[in-house]
Parts: C-alpha cells; structure tokens; sequence
C-alpha cells in the first residue's frame, strides 16, 4: 500500500484577481515532487495553504493525519522553509537553533548536531555570516531535527550559484534515501531534471500537468516547421514564431528532438493564451 507524505484535495483560494482553483494532488513518501509554474500561477499560494499560512478550503492530509484538524502534531512531520531567510542576521546560529527546538516537543538534540556535522554548521556563527547555501542547509538542520519527514519548500535555490544549487540538489537526493518526501517550487528547471520524480505544474491556479518528470518529457518533441500552416497541419501545441520559422510541440516520437522542460512549459503556455 502507497504512503503519502501529502495528500491535498480541492484545495481552493479566492482574491480578488486570482483563484487557487481546487488543486488535488499527492506526494508520496520518499517523492521529490517539483511544483512550477510561471510568476503568479499560484506555486507560493499554494505551498502557504498547505501549511495554514493563509485561510483556504479543501483538506490536507499529513502521512494520513488531517493538517486541519491536528495542525500541531501535523507540523511536528513537516519542515517549511519559505522564501527567503528571515531569521535575525546578527543572532548566532546556537541561539537560534535553541529558540527553535523550544516549539518542539520531540527536537534531538543529538540528531541536530549529526545534521551540523554533516553540512559543515558552525553554531557560533552568526546568520550574516552564513552563505546563502548555509543558510539553506541551517533551515533543513532545524526542520529534520524536529522529526520532520516532508519538507516544504518555496524557491529553496532562489540566489543561489550553480555550485550551491548542485550541493542542494545533492542533499536532497540523500534525503529521499532515508525516506523523506519534498514538495518543493523554483523556476529553475534544472535543478528539478536532477531530483524530481514527479512535476506539478501550475497554470493561472489551476493543475496543468501532475505526473512523474520522466513521462512529461518523454511525451513532447519539439520541431521547427518553416511555414504557420504547416505547424497547423501537424497539429503542433503552443505554435510560435522563431528565427528559423515558427515552433512547437508534437506528440509523435519520432517528430523532432526531445523538448526540455523549459520548453514544455513555454509551449503549453503559448497554447492555453491560444485558447483564451
């Protein structure tokens, strides 16, 4: 039997120019699932109704327990990390920590300190000392050592340079061996054809897409046409022009070159303002 990490069903907010419209999706234990979408889709929106940050309908479930209902034992299994590091600059890393593990029944000392040895935390620094990277891993330090078992995490390598954003990619990674599921958003699609099993995809608050990364790229070639007729006659997605001529996506395996994630996302985009 399936152990979801997450379960979010009919998940919903309203502004007054935007609509989170009734999202449904799973993350399952041990599931790096990567949540994109272009700026305004909905990705922080949605992160922050999952963990009550903002008032929302539908139901959100925890390793089965309902968040709603049981928020404070559901947080003990969850770790946020939003964006950006608010944590004061000139407080030292041991002081904050100590703050921390006070709002947590179950925080291990012990299992903190294995977690600052691994990524190299020197608790006497202070936050304005850390690199972004560090500050990233500080986060992930605290949130594991309250027994967190999904994380949840909005633009995490935001900022960050190539080299850091690879050492994250790499920790996530070794979290997944020990079980624990991400539910993370970036625009930087990389980073996910590293670590992500599956992508859920974002559109104007709406589910575009949910499936593992590797069907949505293996679905979509894409294929230069040299005239917009002959784009419309092979029945291509998301058509636009180029230097070359105009380009799209095909379904048919053998239309053209395997498209990126990058560029699945552009075209369907192009698509669904074609329909608008």
């Amino acid at each position: 039997m399936t152990l979801y990490a997450l379960e979010v069903e009919k998940l919903k907010k309203v502004y007054p120019n935007f609509t989170l419209d009734a999202l449904s999706f799973v993350v399952e234990e041990g599931q790096i699932a990567g949540l994109i979408g272009r700026n305004g889709a909905g990705k922080s929106t949605t992160l922050k109704s999952i963990m009550r940050l903002i008032s929302s309908e539908g139901s959100v479930k925890v390793f089965g327990n309902d968040f709603f209902q049981d928020e404070s034992a559901s947080k003990e299994l969850v770790g946020y990390v939003g964006g950006g590091f608010r944590f004061y600059p000139n407080k030292a890393l041991s002081v904050i920590a100590k703050t921390v593990a006070e709002f947590y029944p179950h925080w291990d000392e012990e299992a903190f300190g294995r977690y600052c040895k691994e990524y190299a935390l020197v608790l006497s620094k202070k936050v304005r000392e850390l690199s972004e990277g560090m500050k990233i891993k500080f986060s992930l330090a605290l949130a594991l050592s309250h027994g967190a078992r999904l994380l949840i995490l909005d633009e995490p390598t935001s900022g960050l340079d190539p080299l850091s954003r690879e050492d994250f990619c790499d920790t996530l990674l070794s979290l997944k061996e020990r079980g624990v599921a991400v539910l993370f958003s970036t625009h930087i699609t990389s980073d996910l054809m590293r670590v992500a099993d599956k992508i859920i995809y974002l559109s104007d608050g709406s589910l575009l897409s949910d499936e593992p990364l590797d069907e949505l790229i293996d679905r979509y070639r894409l294929k230069i046409f040299t005239s917009l007729s002959e784009a419309k006659a092979a029945r291509a997605i998301g058509v636009k022009a180029v230097k070359d001529g105009f380009e799209g996506l095909v379904t048919d395996p053998f239309g053209g070159r395997k498209a990126t994630l990058d560029e699945i996302m552009i075209h369907l985009e192009c698509a669904k303002k074609e329909r608008t």
